[in-house]
């Protein structure tokens, strides 16, 4: 029987309003072939939304304010180099533009991708976080 390793990470669903629309960051990832709700691993000491906000920087190289918790993801895989599988939870929470621009990401990503909010559900690739922007969107786009 494979091992499981239980990994923690926290991520953001980060809009930004340009002109009249309200766009929300995506970033791109394997050639292109995926894009996904910016996330990463909680390091020791920091709390759930301290890593959402840094990750959220970091990977969209875009600052956001922490406005809401949202909910949490769970889902399993399979990793090749701990040779293991994976039970990974993803704390996720609502941010708002601060500052920044995509061109400034880090390396980790591809790119950065500024979708309408509503076709951010039917661009992203894992079903787990077209579920959380939609809860997301419909909880509070009407209220911003």
């Amino acid at each position: 029987m494979a091992r499981v390793i239980n990994e923690r990470s926290a991520g953001g669903v980060l809009l930004v309003p340009v002109g009249s629309a309200l766009l929300v960051a995506l970033i791109s990832l394997r050639g292109g072939g995926v894009l996904a709700l910016p996330k990463g691993h909680i390091e020791p000491g920091e709390a759930p939304e301290e890593t959402a906000v840094r990750e959220t920087r970091e990977e969209t190289g875009i600052s956001g304010t922490l406005l809401t918790p949202l909910e949490e993801i769970s889902y399993m895989y399979w990793s090749r180099v701990s040779r293991a599988r994976v039970a990974k939870t993803v704390a996720f929470y609502l941010l708002a533009y601060r500052a920044g621009s995509p061109a400034h990401h880090d390396a980790e990503v591809e790119g950065v991708r500024l979708v309408p909010v509503a076709d951010a559900p039917g661009a992203l690739t894992y079903p787990g976080e077209r579920e959380m922007i939609e809860r997301a969107l419909s909880k509070h786009t009407g209220s911003m």
